[in-house]
């Protein structure tokens, strides 16, 4: 979760007017604050552009009319928050992301306008090569190359702990933000633009370790709004087999599997939910033992607990995919749950669905 202050939390809950800003970035220099009446901003950690956006603004000279116009709209970027604002007349916002703008259309002349954008990956992701690339060092060194070498002045922060890699090439027409996507998984990782518009180098927090960042509670004065629990086993494996091969570094085939040992698991390797294998390969990896732990760290997200649930409560912009919440249904039912994807409202109305990535009984 983005940090907050102590009172954040708890007045979310309190009836509260809630703050949003929206500040484009024209290539020019200019800022603007832009008045605007509604607008959402998704996030997906499934998604390879995880945070999008669409603000909706009354103003039609924000559509480029003439090629200066074009410009300054190529490539200038959004910056939105939303948050609160306490008793004392004080506010506090916090990032829901910095965009590339990507398109402005709507009535020219009566309006409403509406912008819309994507997260920093998508600069990246649209660079694609115009000529062969190899990457080589290691995990952070060729994610943050790869990066930087879209945007020079990105920052980029690893939380995680460096591995060499094997030299990886790309083609011609190949999508850089895929190839960090895939360097980044050889350790086990993920790599994506934060709120801020940092990109962040990461593992998934374990569900089963990590205490929960906020309480989701169907009780007086709690943010539940409704929700609903189920089980599945789709995308759930067991057992995961990491393979590589570079021939380009002379390394000789490895591979490594490793699988859930638990015999008290419900997804035991071997047990009543069978043998579920995935498969991961890359020429990043160059000995067993990256296979084995790009395996074990890919086996704790796909193991993932069967139970699921998505529910609804009141906005809290400050939440993060990967967080991990307690839920406490209206029957007393408590769980844990953790955050896959959200939209966060830049109105008052609405409620704030959230769909999880996995759950488990909360004692």
């Amino acid at each position: 979760m983005y940090p907050v202050s102590d009172r954040f939390l708890p007045r979310l809950a309190e009836s509260h007017r809630p703050v949003t800003r929206v500040q484009l970035f024209l290539t020019d220099g200019r800022v603007l604050e832009l008045e605007h009446t509604g607008g959402s901003v998704p996030v997906d950690r499934a998604q390879a552009i995880r945070r999008t956006c669409t603000v909706t603004c009354a103003d039609t000279t924000l559509i480029p009319r003439t090629a200066t116009d074009k410009l300054a709209v190529y490539g200038a970027r959004l910056r939105i928050s939303r948050g609160v604002e306490y008793g004392d007349g004080s506010t506090e916002l916090v990032p829901l992301g910095v965009f590339r703008l990507d398109s402005a259309d709507g009535d020219p002349s009566e309006g409403p306008v509406t912008l819309a954008g994507k997260d920093l990956g998508a600069i990246v992701a649209d660079d694609k090569f115009t000529e062969a690339y190899t990457a080589s060092g290691t995990v952070v060194g060729a994610v943050t190359a790869l990066i930087q070498r879209s945007i020079p002045d990105a920052s980029v922060v690893s939380t995680i702990a460096d591995a060499p890699i094997g030299s990886r090439a790309f083609d011609v027409e190949a999508d850089p933000w895929a190839g960090a996507q895939e360097i980044a998984a050889a350790a086990g990782a993920e790599v994506y633009p934060n709120a801020d518009g940092t990109f962040v180098i990461a593992t998934l927090p374990d569900l089963l370790t990590t205490e929960p960042v906020w309480a989701v509670e169907a009780v007086e004065g709690g943010v539940y709004v409704s929700g609903s629990r189920g089980m599945t086993a789709d995308a759930v494996f067991n057992g995961v087999l990491a393979r590589g091969e570079n021939t380009s570094d002379n390394a000789p085939p490895v591979s490594a599997l490793v699988v859930d040992s638990d015999p008290g698991s419900p997804t035991y390797w071997g047990g009543p939910f069978g043998r579920r294998p995935k498969f991961i390969s890359s020429s990043t990896l160059t000995t067993n033992d990256a296979c084995v732990q790009a395996a074990a760290l890919e086996l704790v997200k796909s193991r993932a607990p069967n139970a699921s649930g998505d529910f609804s409560s009141l906005p809290n912009p400050a939440l993060e995919p990967g967080d991990v919440l307690r839920v406490a249904h209206p029957d007393g039912t408590r769980e844990l749950h953790q955050v896959a994807s959200f939209t966060v409202p830049l109105d008052e109305g609405g409620e704030f669905p959230i769909t999880t990535i996995s759950a488990k009984e909360d004692s």
